[in-house]
């Protein structure tokens, strides 16, 4: 018998098997098992009232929250598509992704209504705007969520016929080129990666999860489905603040979260964590950028919890190497746990050359890191030639230069592209640089990550003024904001009197690169 492996699965059984379990904590919101599937049955009845069926786009632009959770079953349930919006963007980016991806439905959290407003008039496609709020009216022009819902059935939605291989969200790099790039993931690839997550991050039934990385985030790395499967229960964190996060571990008995460096940095950084009593040792999960190795070190010995590494990409749903310590790592070998790790069950990872041959395992020479697995994306969104550029010859490429020695533990070293990951955030350089150039007094600009602390990266611009020109770096920094998500901002500016360049023209950034890291052991996660 085969049976298509479909994400809808995983709430099916819980609501089935644990109907009174708590399955969402939201603020003074909690939901059991059975009230987090008939909501999402509530929501797809709803969808397919207003014309949205099989194949049609609802995007979600929202901080966490339990209609975030929801939305992902609601959605998809009816074999339409979800496509989480990243709520740091501005709204051109968001515009430019709702028209991209043909987008039908949008579901936006109360707090972001005025910024899909300013764009309204120009999104072609969309029909129905919905707003997420627990109590409280809707704008005008809205429909509210709770009132769309009160009159849907709780009961399932109408069979449909899915393949495991359909598309099930559409989730947009902020990634390498200017413009964003639509990663098809399918019910395959979100299953097999939740099936890894529960087995090298060892998720239990009796897990507790703090919500602490966005659920925009490449389906918050499988949150969504990995902890709904286990029965496990989702606490939602709204916004990143240490004080709340210690008292979520403290009264929910977290045990375990998925963060970025940033957040990592916050919670050790925590001046009264002494005054909480906290029973649980939860489980830190790290991704993005590696923090520094003393943060491992302070997490483990000082406070007593537990720092695990992975490494994975939007394209790759996204696990595809994990770091923990085994029969080659030594658990106080905090150097070598903050690498990328050894790959995850069911992935192929090859460190190649530019031939496509597998470089030699010896810890030193440098090649792309390639994968071949069922969590490989299906394709780019409409853009077909990007997919072929990225999967070929049986293998991903991922874009990232690494090494990797005789046990297979791959340790990512530099990128092909010159994106910028600060804070968990993929941050294009030429779309920062593009911004930089409508400001009258630069005459040739480059931006480049360099080294944070509390970011892992964060951007730098190197700027040659035009002559009898003037300008600041306060001044640089400001224009960027008025132009650009602030996350993508540079943080320090350069003033240079020339840009190294090849006979091509072309921006020799490792060069430029160079005097900032030296000295820094700079390895991406």
């Amino acid at each position: 018998m085969e049976v298509p492996l479909l994400i809808s699965d995983f709430l099916r059984r819980s609501a089935k098997l644990y109907p009174d379990k708590t399955a969402i904590v939201d603020g003074e919101r909690r939901f059991t098992y059975r009230q987090f599937q008939e909501r999402a049955n509530q929501l797809g009845h709803a969808l397919l009232s207003l014309g949205v069926g099989k194949g049609d786009r609802v995007c979600i632009l929202s901080p966490n929250s339990h209609f975030f959770l929801e939305a992902y079953y609601g959605v998809v349930q009816i074999g339409a598509v979800i496509v989480p919006l990243n709520y740091r963007l501005v709204s051109a980016d968001h515009e430019y992704i709702i028209n991209h991806a043909g987008v039908k439905a949008v579901l936006v959290d109360y707090d972001f209504t005025e910024m899909i407003d300013d764009i309204r008039p120009n999104l072609i496609t969309v029909e129905h705007l919905i707003v997420a709020r627990d109590e409280g009216s809707a704008p005008d022009g809205w429909l509210s969520w709770e009132e769309l819902i009160a009159g849907q059935p709780t009961t399932a939605t109408p069979a449909i016929e899915q393949d495991e291989n359909d598309t099930t969200s559409i989730n947009y790099t902020s990634g390498t080129t200017a413009r964003p790039k639509g990663v098809m993931l399918t019910h395959r690839n979100c299953y097999i990666n939740a099936y890894n997550f529960i087995a090298h991050l060892g998720i239990s039934h009796e897990e507790v999860e703090l919500w602490t990385l966005p659920m925009f985030h490449a389906n918050g790395w499988g949150g969504p489905f990995a902890i709904t499967a286990m029965g496990a229960t989702h606490v939602v964190l709204r916004a990143i603040d240490a004080a709340a996060i210690y008292e979520l571990i403290e009264k929910e008995g977290v045990t375990f979260a998925c963060m970025a460096p940033a957040v990592l940095s916050v919670v050790l950084n925590y001046a009264d964590r002494d005054k909480h009593d906290i029973t649980t040792k939860p489980r830190f999960v790290v991704a993005g950028a590696p923090p520094p190795a003393s943060f491992i070190k302070q997490l483990e010995e000082e406070i007593g919890w537990e720092f695990i590494q992975i490494y994975g990409l939007t394209e790759t749903a996204p696990i595809l190497t994990v770091s923990r310590p085994d029969h080659s790592t030594k658990r106080d070998d905090y150097t070598r746990r903050s690498r990328a790790g050894v790959e995850a069950i069911g992935v192929d990872i090859q460190v190649l050359n530019d031939d496509g041959d597998p470089v030699p395992q010896d810890g030193v020479t440098i090649g792309e890191v390639c994968a071949r697995s069922n969590v490989v994306l299906k394709g780019y969104w409409k853009q077909p030639e990007e997919t072929a550029k990225a999967i070929h010859d049986g293998y991903f490429h991922t874009g990232d230069l690494g090494v990797w020695d005789e046990f297979g533990n791959v340790n990512i070293v530099d990128r092909k592209k010159d994106v910028i990951i600060s804070g968990g955030e993929n941050i294009s350089s030429p779309e920062i640089e593009d911004a930089l150039y409508k400001h009258e007094a630069v005459l040739e600009c480059a931006v480049i990550g360099v080294p944070s602390e509390k970011w892992g990266e964060t951007p730098k611009a190197l700027i040659v003024l035009k002559d009898g020109q003037t300008a600041s770096e306060d001044e640089i920094i400001a224009f960027a904001r008025d132009h650009l998500a602030h996350f993508k901002c540079p943080t320090s500016v350069d003033f240079v009197a020339s840009l190294p360049r090849t006979a091509t023209g072309k921006l020799q950034k490792f060069l430029i690169r160079e005097p900032y890291w030296q000295g820094v052991d700079r390895r991406v996660g």
